[in-house]
């Protein structure tokens, strides 16, 4: 296995070292927004008893459902609480809510831009190592005059394909994983949207 990996560094050169420090980079950042989502949408049946005892004019209950919150999501919600009970005016409530939702979802999401950028970058860079490579390739194609025969050209187009292969490897992981976890954060603001909607409505309701 590693010599393996070894023949590739060599037949690659500075393009698969790179795109493999770039790999190793792309798992650490997945690695460690997996654990930073795990739990991302959780406390929903915490909110939905804090958002009952609320309703039933009980806030300390709802406070207290909510006062070990981990996820974002319930940590918005019950900063909404703190500030609907010191009466705050809407206008100013509202502001102060949406500031610490985006506070929430830029920390979310930080990183998730890294990946994208590595799944358009790392293509690329396998294609010049490719090209780099096809260059090589026919230049020694060419030295070699009347003695050069498919298995010379064939050694130099997969050494040159190895690049690209590379890129793929690096890419397609970072895809789909900025992907995935942008769906999830989008996820996590409607979430958020929705459970301090219902409780401005509940609030409202209840003061009517």
């Amino acid at each position: 296995m590693i010599e393996t990996v070894a023949h590739w560094i060599e037949a690659g050169g500075p393009i698969v070292v790179i795109l493999g420090v770039l790999s190793l980079y792309s798992i650490a950042l997945v690695i460690l927004k997996l654990i930073q989502f795990w739990g991302l949408l959780s406390g929903r049946r915490d909110r939905e008893a804090a958002l009952d005892a609320w309703k039933r004019g009980d806030r300390v209950e709802a406070k207290k459902l909510l006062a070990n919150a981990r996820s974002p999501i319930s940590r918005v919600f019950a900063a909404a609480m703190d500030c609907l009970s010191e009466r705050w005016d809407p206008a100013t409530l509202r502001e102060e809510i949406e500031r610490r939702a985006n506070e929430q979802i830029e920390t979310l999401g930080r990183h998730l831009r890294t990946l994208e950028v590595l799944a358009v970058v790392s293509p690329l860079m396998g294609l010049l190592g490719t090209v780099l490579g096809m260059i090589e390739s026919f230049q020694q194609l060419e030295l070699a005059g009347g003695s050069a025969n498919a298995a010379i050209l064939a050694a130099g187009i997969w050494q040159a394909l190895l690049t690209t292969a590379m890129g793929l490897i690096v890419a397609i992981p970072a895809a789909v994983a900025a992907n995935l976890l942008g769906a999830r954060l989008d996820r996590a603001g409607h979430a958020i949207e929705d459970a301090v909607t219902r409780l401005y409505i509940a609030d409202r309701a209840r003061g009517a």
